[in-house]
């Protein structure tokens, strides 16, 4: 079976798309399948230093990279090379999965399959949520009317990552079937004395827990709720640390620390810019709360990540794995305001039993349900089916 993935960019600095796309190939890969990936050298305003029209081992997997336009048109990505390279070699795999809506590789993908009569399917990715839907609400009405609406009504099956999704899908009158199938995590390597190294590197004192927020900094992920809500808690004589970990575009990084600086915050605030690796792992390992008030998340790979490492989160419930961490009892579930989210931050700063507790059963959920070697031989079913042409059920939903 030969999987081809099509994703515009595989960018460090996307965060969770890039990693779910990268780890699942490779499991998928572990479990016998011959998947590779093909996108652009794309790295937001700069380009990645890859070799170009040829295979390479990038990160473990077999990825082809193709020039992107220049300038870039934000996720849209633009790449008459990826055209070229789709139609040459589309018919050398059994099936196609496609990564993103509204972006020109996985719609000229889907196009040039239906052409060819490769079978394809879609990850939607939260694009369907009515929160995204409301951003560039114009642009995307057009681009559906011409482009997405038949790309993902001709697709073998779309694949969500929650129940949440899934309504999606069908709210905005796609009949197509449905395949909800979590993605996963890899399990932590852990860090002795991770709690200590953080605070002697970061400079914080022993005495204060951290609330770490690790995602891109972006409206959408809405950390000025988070430094808003720590803002009311710090008038309260609160002890804490916040460290707001990642990349975003200069005009909100500047906002952002003009927030903190207006609520007296400076002292308490870290910024370490991007994160991977070993400096990841010591954020989610030495804090103590993991908060992510997001306006909108089909899955949230940092949440998932965060429970990995047995650290108890905080999250809005338009991040759609809501459900099963208040299931699971592994993080508190608010609603995105400042009230209700400094009350469950403050909760949790005076309560490090229960943040043991969250924590413990974080890493067990986990364990249960963000497995990437059952995700990828689920998935591989999927594929086999499709590629056989067996008619699949309207909804599939995966344990």
């Amino acid at each position: 079976m030969r999987v081809l993935h099509i994703i515009p960019s595989v960018s460090p600095a996307l965060g969770g798309p890039t990693q779910v796309v990268l780890n699942l190939v490779k499991a998928l890969r572990d479990c016998g399948v011959d998947a590779e990936i093909v996108t652009t050298n794309d790295n937001g305003a700069t380009l990645l230093d890859v070799p170009l029209n040829q295979r390479i081992e990038y990160e473990q997997v077999p990825v082809w990279f193709l020039p992107r336009f220049s300038p870039p048109l934000k996720e849209f990505i633009f790449s008459p090379a990826i055209t070229k390279w789709l139609w040459e070699n589309i018919k050398n795999y059994d099936i196609l999965d496609n990564h993103y809506l509204f972006s020109y590789s996985s719609s000229c993908a889907g196009a040039i399959a239906r052409w060819q009569n490769v079978p394809y399917t879609v990850r939607t990715m939260g694009q369907l949520a009515p929160w995204a839907l409301a951003q560039s609400r114009l642009k995307k009405e057009i681009y559906t009317f011409l482009i997405e609406r038949q790309n993902l009504n001709r697709a073998a099956a779309i694949h969500c990552t929650s129940n949440g999704e899934a309504e999606d899908v069908r709210n905005f009158g796609i009949q197509t079937p449905t395949v909800t199938l979590p993605l996963g995590v890899n399990q932590p390597v852990y860090w002795p004395q991770a709690k200590q190294k953080l605070r002697e590197i970061y400079g914080i004192a022993v005495e204060k827990p951290v609330v770490l927020f690790l995602s891109r900094l972006h409206y959408k992920k809405r950390p000025d709720l988070l430094v808003q809500a720590l803002g009311k808690l710090a008038a309260k004589q609160s002890k804490f640390h916040l460290v707001l970990a990642g990349s975003g575009e200069t005009d909100y990084l500047n906002y952002l620390k003009s927030l903190v600086l207006s609520l007296g915050l400076t002292a308490e605030t870290t910024f370490p810019g991007f994160v991977e690796g070993q400096d990841k792992d010591l954020l989610l390992q030495g804090a103590d709360i993991f908060v992510l008030p997001s306006f909108s998340e089909n899955f949230g790979i940092a949440v998932a990540e965060a429970l990995a490492h047995g650290l108890p989160v905080i999250i809005t419930p338009d991040i759609q794995i809501a459900p099963e961490i208040a299931a699971a009892k592994a993080g508190l579930v608010v609603e995105g305001e400042v009230e209700p989210l400094a009350n469950a931050i403050a909760q949790l700063l005076t309560s490090p039993q229960q943040r043991q507790d969250l924590g413990e059963n974080g890493k067990d959920l986990v364990q249960r349900r963000y497995s990437w070697s059952a995700i990828a031989s689920h998935l591989t079913g999927v594929y086999r089916s499709i590629i056989e042409r067996e008619r699949l059920p309207d909804r599939i939903t995966f344990p």
